[in-house]
């Protein structure tokens, strides 16, 4: 037996991830209608204002100005080597509210001119289409995902980018987390859901089959419009990799019916069907969905080309357990074999491959890794440096996990590290929950002058990417080591 690992793929996409939302800023620039989004002061777990209210700090209305400085911030991606970034189109940039015939001019030239920068320096653009950014005025005149009116509306947006961009664009996603509507509806489906616990599971799953339909529709135009694409959908899978927490039979199928949740998602957009246990759901629920023979047929012809996903913690179930969750999953019982984040999450680099050989023996498609970070409250030093030991230590496990599942069989397409630069945490608002290598000088209360500057770990993933992978053969704690004390250029501006 040899424990040898293979080395990654010669074209490995690395990278980073953002969305708009959490980086642009801008939120009235160039004729940007307001979203989903622009409605929380304290992030998606707080819930929205029913409109902007004067005088209230709303975290995405400035974010981190990508929007006016995303020039200087692509540079410093390429300096860690990227040779792929992930990143959203906000839709009310494209169609402020969402109903308008003609395209916004404005909102096009602005991804156009992205596009064009990302190419040049030699980045592939993995496009999510949207991003918990769906148009305001499609959320209050509509219920969201919840109304089948959305679908067309969609596909006019999708089609629009498709025409536009796709010659600059190869990889393209449907939806963000589409399986997040359980835990934050009004993120992932653009709704809050309301009535009896049998009417809100069945907004939930009205919005989760309408946005199937939408997606089917979307990979069935994009091999009109740009057949040389690949349309893939976007989960997370965090809550797939859930543990029962104790051997205890009951605990074991508690835990499989929470998994099932999630793979449900995956096993209607990749498989092409509805599995036979969402037929118990159905009953015992007693949900009331409107689906048709024709969109079923639609959703059997048009699977998705890959599964990206994000991953960035585990948990253990026992049986009779409440549902909980946020941003980052599932939430169950504690692991005490597992350390712990300052905002909560354990880290288990050995759940992302064991989820990683899980998707693939279950769907046998391409795997892409789009989210994976660690959230640290970072402290600029005296010297001004950013000792992120914490991130670094995170960045390299995980990618060891990866390495591993690569050797395993898995087909993985590339690995983008959620926020490479700060940006506002989609769940709280706050600037202050950062995963990024490259440091921006703003407070939660949106103080500050949005000064770059690199952290440590900055030089570790510029490192690993230039050597493909092959410098992770060394031990975890001497990479840290050696890129906590290295000599490095702080300032970024």
């Amino acid at each position: 037996m040899t424990d040898k690992l293979q080395p990654f793929p010669k074209n490995f996409l690395w990278g980073g991830a953002i969305a708009a939302n959490q980086a642009e800023g801008g939120w009235q620039a160039g004729g940007k209608g307001p979203d989903i989004a622009d409605v929380l002061p304290h992030g998606i777990m707080h819930g929205p204002d029913a409109q902007v209210e004067p005088g209230v700090h709303y975290p995405s209305h400035e974010a981190i100005d990508f929007y006016h400085r995303h020039t200087a911030d692509l540079q410093l991606m390429a300096g860690m080597g990227f040779n792929a970034f992930r990143l959203s189109i906000a839709w009310s940039r494209i169609f402020p509210t969402g109903e308008e015939t003609e395209p916004n001019e404005a909102g096009l030239k602005f991804y156009d001119d992205l596009f064009q920068e990302m190419r040049s320096l030699g980045m592939e653009p993995i496009v999510t289409i949207s991003h918990y950014e769906t148009p305001l005025n499609l959320a209050t005149k509509y219920g969201g995902w919840t109304s089948k009116k959305l679908i067309p509306l969609y596909l006019r947006y999708a089609k629009v980018l498709f025409e536009r961009f796709g010659q600059y664009v190869h990889y393209w996603l449907t939806f963000n987390e589409l399986n997040g509507v359980h835990l934050i509806p009004w993120a992932a489906g653009a709704f809050l859901p309301h009535g009896t616990e049998s009417e809100r599971l069945s907004q939930i799953y009205q919005a989760s089959h309408n946005m199937f339909v939408a997606t089917a529709a979307t990979i069935k135009m994009a091999r009109e419009i740009v057949p040389d694409a690949q349309v893939g959908i976007m989960l997370t899978m965090s809550n797939a990799a859930a543990y029962p927490a104790t051997p205890k039979p009951a605990d074991v199928f508690h835990t499989l019916t929470y998994q099932r949740r999630t793979f449900l998602y995956g096993d209607v957009e990749l498989r092409g069907h509805y599995p036979k246990y969402f037929d118990r759901i159905v009953r015992d629920y007693d949900l009331h969905l409107d689906i048709t023979p024709a969109e079923l047929q639609l959703i059997a012809d048009y699977t998705a080309d890959y599964l990206a996903f994000s991953y960035y913690r585990t948990t253990t179930f026992t049986a009779g357990m409440k549902i909980l969750g946020d941003t980052g999953g599932l939430t169950g019982k504690k692991n005490p074999y597992l350390p712990t984040s300052a905002w909560g999450w354990q880290i288990d680099p050995e759940g992302l491959r064991y989820v990683l050989n899980i998707l693939a023996d279950r769907y046998e498609k391409p795997l892409m890794i789009v989210e994976n970070g660690l959230g640290v409250a970072d402290e600029v030093g005296p010297d001004g440096r950013i000792h992120d030991t914490e991130r670094m230590r995170y960045l390299v496990d995980h990618l060891k996990a990866v390495q591993e599942a690569i050797t395993d069989g898995c087909d993985v397409l590339g690995y983008t590290w959620w926020g490479p630069i700060d940006i506002v945490s989609a769940g709280t608002g706050e600037m202050k929950k950062r995963y990024g290598f490259i440091y921006v000088d703003k407070d939660n209360e949106g103080r500050g002058d949005l000064h770059r500057r690199k952290k440590d770990s900055y030089a570790l993933y510029r490192d690993i990417i230039q050597s493909n992978g092959a410098l992770l053969d060394q031990p975890t704690e001497a990479l840290v080591k050696h890129y906590t004390t290295a000599s490095t250029t702080v300032s970024a501006e």
